[in-house]
């Protein structure tokens, strides 16, 4: 991928992940837009670059995503890489049978329902464009689950098999479908100094640039590429260690 020459809108950019791969494609001098739910956030970061566009959405509705694709084609219709980047992370005991469905619902559809139903919204816009991508953020935990967040793993494992069945479903259209799979990355992601071990997000977000501009499909990070590529006994046993103290 050109990084340089691209109009982006990446989900959940305001933050985090989100936030690191913005501000990388801006300095390289791509149109950027990001969207979220927290309008404070969204006018933050555009203080910060004027040049950034700011779209309040909650992806998480699924009338908000169709209005999403309508604005996109209104207001940006160059728009050619979409960035499935928003996520809920959620610490859950199974067995509190007191738990609200209704956060485990969100959880999901931010998650899951979210990617799925925007990349299929924007699969007719972007097949006219000449060059395209879809990228998914997945995580390590999609192929080594953690314990501590059941559904928040269950919803990434869903997502990485949506996305190799997108990219074999597209191969013969000018959309590319890449994969980028964060490890335990020092955000917020599920609370303030709950990854605070994690790696720095700016390494995270280099590493994804550098693999993006390489043209790779699936990119992974220090323990997520560990787990990416570990065969099955490796899983299992790296389950066990990631899971003990649980």
């Amino acid at each position: 991928m050109d990084i340089s020459t691209n109009t982006i809108l990446i989900t959940g950019g305001a933050s985090g992940i989100g936030w690191a791969l913005a501000e990388r494609f801006l300095q390289a001098g791509s149109q950027v837009i990001v969207c979220g739910r927290r309008a404070d956030k969204l006018q933050e970061a555009q203080q910060k670059y004027p040049q950034l566009h700011i779209r309040q959405c909650d992806v998480g509705q699924a009338s908000e995503r169709v209005a999403l694709l309508d604005w996109v084609r209104s207001d940006f219709p160059q728009v050619n890489v979409l960035i499935n980047n928003a996520g809920i992370q959620r610490r859950v005991q199974l067995t509190n049978t007191q738990e609200d469905w209704t956060e485990t619902q969100a959880e999901i559809a931010i998650n899951l329902e979210a990617p799925i139903h925007l990349s299929t919204l924007f699969i007719p816009h972007l097949r006219e464009q000449s060059k395209a991508a879809i990228v998914n953020v997945t995580s390590g935990l999609a192929f080594v689950p953690g314990a501590f967040a059941p559904v928040y793993s269950a919803t990434k494992a869903a997502l990485h098999s949506f996305t190799m069945s997108l990219r074999f479903q597209l191969t013969k259209t000018s959309i590319e479908v890449i994969e980028l799979v964060p490890p335990a990355v020092n955000t917020d992601l599920g609370g303030t100094g709950l990854h605070n071990f994690g790696v720095p997000v700016g390494d995270f977000a280099d590493a994804m640039i550098a693999g993006l501009e390489a043209g790779a499909l699936e990119v992974g990070y220090g323990t997520s590429e560990t787990n990416r590529n570990a065969s099955r006994e490796q899983i299992d046993a790296i389950f066990q260690q990631m899971n003990s103290r649980f």
